[in-house]
């Protein structure tokens, strides 16, 4: 399944359940391990387990293919592997913490050059 279709079908799955700031990050420039990771926040244990419980549904009855899900245990964060595609859904307090889109950002931070320091 090619990368924009499958990433259609997770977001939407994503949606259905009520999962919230949802983002794409690209990461093809970035790794060749896979091309996008899809982040997801969701208010609940249960509802963490039902979010990704959906997009595992969706992609198999698309005809993709789910390679593995881990972390369904405790329902803080679990994460679905679609091979081209990672999902990572989270509670918030998780999501802040481990701060996934800064460290698969694709520009990295400004920072000061040392002429600017001396300047300030």
């Amino acid at each position: 399944m090619q990368t924009a279709k499958l990433q259609r079908i997770t977001v939407a799955a994503l949606e259905d359940i009520k999962g919230h700031d949802i983002e794409v990050i690209n990461t093809t420039k970035l790794t060749s391990l896979f091309d996008r990771i899809i982040i997801a926040s969701a208010d609940s244990t249960r509802q963490v387990k039902a979010l990704a419980r959906n997009v595992r549904e969706k992609v198999e009855a698309a005809g993709g293919e789910v390679i593995g899900i881990e972390g369904e245990d405790t329902g803080e964060w679990v994460l679905v592997d679609l091979g081209i595609i990672v999902v990572h859904v989270m509670q918030p307090a998780v999501r802040n913490y481990y701060n996934l889109e800064e460290l698969w950002q694709v520009k990295p931070p400004k920072r000061a050059r040392a002429s600017d320091e001396a300047a300030g």
